[in-house]
This record gives C-alpha cells, structure tokens and sequence, in this order.
C-alpha cells in the first residue's frame, strides 16, 4: 500500500477521454516507482489530501472489500458558507448524475443511492463555518452536494458553490487594510476541502492542512473572531 497527501487540481487517476494523458496522480506513480498501481478509491481533482493506492493485486483486493464493507474510516475539513447552528448533524440524500448537466450530482429522492454525510462544526466564524466532515458513503461528490443542497455549500467549488466567493484580506481587515497598486489576489483560489484522516483497523493515515487552507482559517479566526463549537 502507498499513501500520498494529493495537491488540489490533480486528477486521482486518469480521465475517461484521455484529455490528460499522463497527468493523474496514479500515472506519476507509476512513472517514478516503475510499476503498476492499483486503484483503491479516489478523490475529485478539486479535493486535496490523504488517497491510497496499492502495489498489488492482493493488497487491492483487501483494501477495495474494506472501503466497499465501510471498514475504512475517512474524515474531511472543510470551509463552507454560512453560519451552521446546530453543533453536529448527519445529511442523508439520495445522490443521482445530472443529466443536464454531465459531469455532476443531484439529490434524487426516487432514483439516487443512498448517500449519508455526518457533519461537525469545528469553529465559526462571521460569515463561514470550518467543519469536520465524514462520508458514510462514497458517492461522487457527495460532501459537495450534500453541503450545498441543504444552503452551506464549500467555499471556491466551481460547481456546487457561489459565484464570486473568493475570500479577500482586504474584505477581512476592511478599514485596517490598505490596498496595494497590484490587483488583490483572494487568498483561496481552489476548493476548500480537505481529506484530513483515513483509518482501517489499527492503521492512520493523515495529511497536514494545506497551506492556502490553514492561512484562510487564521485570517478568519484573527479578523472575524474565534468562535469554536
């Protein structure tokens, strides 16, 4: 088995249409180790963190039947907006593709599977809300649509999420800022979600917080207080 902490923007493994050849997560691995990798579960190219992969047909074999049997324990952080009141709660919808739009996910009460997500706030903030999240199951996207199906969708997710959403300093320090001749850049450009834990049996696996992730949270908690759960 080999663990690797993704970047966000990369392919887990490669695309169906071959767009691009060569650039997944599996196929550098297989380049740098010289050998072939098997594909044990994996993230959306947007979602940074924790993803396993074995070096072999039975190691895939027993690590494929444990996510499957639910064995494998995974925990996220993520940023969404909104403020969430209660202090934990379980979204349970049926997740279906869109045929309207390929590619995506909806809540499809009659023809979706099964899809359950436990939610728990970490720390609250004036407009947004850091959150530790659980999937109880692997659906596509299913932390993303679940989230934003019940008004709380991630911060920067191009397709579930608010136009416009980026997080600038200057909207943080408001009076206390002072703008530079430079265009402002936001301070996260990519989806704020982060696969922080996975744990089989006696085994743990984590991924340290990226650095654009880590640096949001403390402007909010140093400019829009420090409420924690």
């Amino acid at each position: 088995m080999i663990a690797i902490d993704k970047p966000t923007g990369q392919l887990s493994i490669p695309d169906r249409w071959g767009k691009e050849k060569g650039k997944s997560l599996k196929e550098e691995l297989e380049r740098k180790l010289k050998q072939k990798i098997f594909i044990v579960h994996r993230l959306d190219r947007d979602t940074s963190g924790v993803i396993v992969f074995a070096k072999n047909a039975i190691t895939h074999k027993t690590l494929s039947q444990a996510f499957e049997k639910r064995e494998v324990q995974k925990k996220y952080l993520g940023l969404c907006h909104g403020v969430l009141s209660k202090e934990e709660g379980i979204i349970e919808k049926p997740l279906a593709p869109c045929k309207r739009k390929p590619g995506t996910m909806i809540v499809d009460k009659r023809k979706g599977k099964p899809a359950v997500t436990k939610i728990k706030v970490l720390q609250r903030f004036q407009n947004h809300t850091w959150l530790e999240m659980e999937p109880l199951t692997g659906r596509t996207h299913q932390i993303r649509v679940h989230l934003a199906s019940i008004g709380y969708p991630l911060v920067c997710d191009p397709l579930y999420g608010l136009l416009g959403d980026e997080i600038f300093l200057s909207g943080l320090k408001k009076r206390r800022y002072r703008k530079k001749e430079t265009d402002e850049k936001p301070l996260l450009t990519h989806l704020a979600l982060h696969a922080s834990e996975l744990q089989w049996n006696e085994i743990k696996i984590q991924a340290p917080l990226r650095k654009d992730l880590k640096a949001v949270v403390f402007q909010l908690s140093k400019f829009l207080g420090n409420n924690s759960a």
